[in-house]
């Protein structure tokens, strides 16, 4: 069953809703993003909330549901 979440840009403030499988990795959803942006994966994580999600969890394994927000920031260990 997928969800969709929404991601932000937090550099910019820029949205873009993702539709998700449990499957899918943070890291995947990240190259999505940054890519849709024309970013560099590496220097980017998601974080929920004050969460920084690891990017080798599952959408399952986080667990993210429909309606989450999630936010594209800079690496603060530097990526």
């Amino acid at each position: 069953m997928s969800v969709v979440v929404k991601v932000k840009n937090a550099e910019t403030g820029a949205t873009l809703d993702m539709e998700l499988e449990p499957e899918n990795t943070i890291n995947e959803i990240i190259e999505s993003a940054a890519s849709f942006w024309h970013r560099d994966s590496g220097a980017y994580v998601l974080r929920r909330g004050k969460k920084v999600l690891s990017g080798s969890s599952s959408v399952r394994d986080a667990p993210l549901i429909t309606g989450d927000v999630l936010e594209l920031i800079p690496d603060p260990e530097g990526g």
